[in-house]
């Protein structure tokens, strides 16, 4: 029995020691920090380029709102944290606590954008707007999609915890998710500087 294992364990392992579905999700998480940094390039490049009378950034955004919805955010990476801690230790009460405070915290996270879209919809703003409307409906969209697939991720991950071993390779499965939910975090976090602390703050100036 000791020996299959551990065959099958050196069968899964890269030449770095590292599991195939972990290299895997790195590789993927390298090719989404390009595909990011190409949407927030481009989201500056078109900065100040919009049509007159057309809402703005400075006049748009709502950093307080954004500001509670991004506390969230990351608060959900400490659920996070917490969950893998769980799995790790073979504690899986605990962890199916932590994953669903999770994923509902990333819930709330896409409650606030879907408000927040709502509201510069009203104002005016949509992605046909203007250049600016453009680039942040298509770069804050893109994250957003990203969390959603999170969030079903991580029920996924509570669902299956009723009918499989979570705990097995150290929790390789949970680490994955982990590892995915916190990269969308940091990528927000990005965003959220870029867009709404940077971007607002120097609007006037950007503008003229």
């Amino acid at each position: 029995m000791h020996h299959s294992q551990a065959a099958e364990h050196a069968t899964i392992a890269t030449s770095t020691g590292i599991d195939n579905r972990k290299m895997l999700i790195w590789v993927f998480l390298g090719s989404e920090c390009m595909f990011f940094g190409s949407l927030i390039a481009t989201y500056l490049v078109y900065y100040g380029q919009s049509l007159p009378g057309t809402p703005t950034p400075g006049e748009i955004l709502d950093i307080p709102t954004t500001s509670v919805s991004t506390f969230v955010l990351l608060m959900s990476s400490l659920m996070m944290v917490l969950a893998y801690s769980s799995v790790s230790r073979g504690n899986v009460r605990n962890f199916r606590i932590w994953i669903l405070c999770t994923a509902l915290l990333g819930a709330t996270f896409l409650g606030f954008q879907v408000f927040e879209f709502t509201e510069f919809a009203r104002e005016g703003l949509t992605p046909k707007t203007n250049l600016f409307g453009t680039t942040f409906f298509t770069l804050t969209g893109f994250h957003g999609a990203h969390v959603t697939v999170g969030v079903i991720w991580l029920v996924s991950l509570f669902g299956y915890s009723f009918k499989g071993d979570l705990t097995k390779d150290g929790g390789l499965s949970v680490d994955m998710a982990a590892l995915y939910w916190h990269f969308v975090d940091i990528v927000w976090i990005v965003i959220f500087t870029v867009i709404y602390l940077i971007g607002v703050t120097n609007a006037p100036a950007l503008i003229e």
